[in-house]
């Protein structure tokens, strides 16, 4: 299976400005060949390949000498982004979808550089990263690299901050077999509540910090487009999302990674949130929660790990009881869930989460721990 290890670098101001010029060039080439495949549409009404752009390279680097401080696989690789991106415009043209066709790459726009063939041209000696053409940077591992490294991808982030990402090809890691089962539900006043009672409290990291971000979003917003106090005041508005996406990613990494190593089996519901956040009062707090992140990073570990993981249809699951099945109207302001025929009362969520257990246990057999 690939896995993506992420690294923070440390170029110095000469590797930056040549991580910076090379950025450049890539997204000129880039612009050069969309622009190329559009007027070879409009004068022929045909396309052309993917290779026969990679070949055009070395007559590029004669008539542009800049892009000869780049390395080569680099610069294909910029050919293979753009086929990717006419691919997915043809893909959503045939599905009826919104086409959405490549664009240009304003300045700052091309943010990251691809090494295809780990180590040619990227590989790490003595503790640092080393890199065709610009040379040795110090990155910081905090962890170990596992498995055999495929590619490496250098990028920009928004606050100016250098990453080095890493795929590896590694064998999973499985963890023994668990006998327990859990249901989880996923809400707004509790991120998740777990059919056995148990619940993981809302983080709102966005809520948290809106009042910050709305404060430097309007000191930004008075400054002109030529301001020169314009670019720090800029990255100050990125460095709060900054803040903001970092929390949200541990929270949901440290909790998926939680119920992963505790229950066997995992039944959570399965939700299209892309359809959930056009609600006019909840679509924030639904877009803070992350759910599709979390679900995302625990059906990941679940694979990983060897634990078996099902996705259930959610419908009544709040409005049906866990006892005896009963079913009755829950508005969504009401948080306790009353039976009035078996008389049990629970929190709405984990009643939910129990149903959402039920539904996914239906033909499932515990798995049995090897002696």
């Amino acid at each position: 299976m690939l896995k993506t290890f992420r690294y923070r670098i440390y170029p110095t101001k000469r590797q930056e400005r040549l991580l910076s010029e090379a950025l450049e060039e890539c997204r000129w080439l880039y612009n050069h060949l969309l622009e190329q495949r559009r007027k070879l549409y409009e004068q022929t009404g045909q396309g052309i390949s993917c290779f026969d752009q990679i070949k055009q390279l070395p007559i590029l680097k004669r008539e542009r000498p800049s892009l000869e401080h780049v390395n080569a696989q680099v610069l294909q690789q910029v050919v293979v982004r753009l086929d990717l991106a006419f691919q997915a415009f043809f893909r959503r043209v045939k599905a009826g979808e919104k086409p959405g066709y490549p664009r240009f790459k304003g300045q700052g726009r091309y943010k990251s550089l691809t090494y295809p063939q780990v180590p040619k041209g990227c590989t790490i000696r003595d503790g640092k990263l080393v890199l065709s053409k610009i040379g040795h940077i110090k990155i910081v591992l905090h962890r170990p690299l596992r498995g055999k490294l495929k590619t490496c991808t250098v990028f920009r982030s928004a606050t100016g901050k250098w990453y080095a990402s890493f795929s590896c090809e590694c064998e999973p890691k499985r963890l023994p077999p668990h006998p327990h089962a859990v249901g989880i539900d996923l809400g707004l006043k509790h991120f998740a509540a777990l059919s056995d009672g148990k619940t993981i409290e809302t983080p709102a990291f966005f809520r948290r910090e809106e009042k910050a971000l709305a404060k430097a979003q309007r000191r930004l917003s008075r400054l002109g487009k030529d301001d020169p106090e314009r670019p720090r005041r800029k990255k100050i508005v990125a460095r709060i999302h900054e803040r903001i996406r970092f929390r949200r990613d541990n929270f949901t990494h440290q909790q998926s990674r939680r119920i992963v190593d505790r229950y066997g089996f995992i039944c959570v519901e399965d939700l299209v949130v892309s359809r959930m956040v056009h609600h006019p009062h909840l679509a924030k707090s639904i877009q803070d929660a992350a759910w599709s992140e979390f679900l995302a990073k625990l059906s990941s570990k679940a694979e990983e790990a060897g634990r078996q993981l099902v996705k259930v249809n959610p419908a009544y699951t709040s409005q049906t009881c866990s006892a005896c099945g009963h079913r009755q109207a829950m508005p969504l302001e009401e948080r306790v869930f009353a039976c009035p025929c078996c008389g049990i009362v629970l929190d709405r969520d984990v009643n939910a989460a129990r149903n959402i257990l039920a539904l996914g246990r239906q033909g499932w057999e515990p798995e049995k721990p090897t002696a």
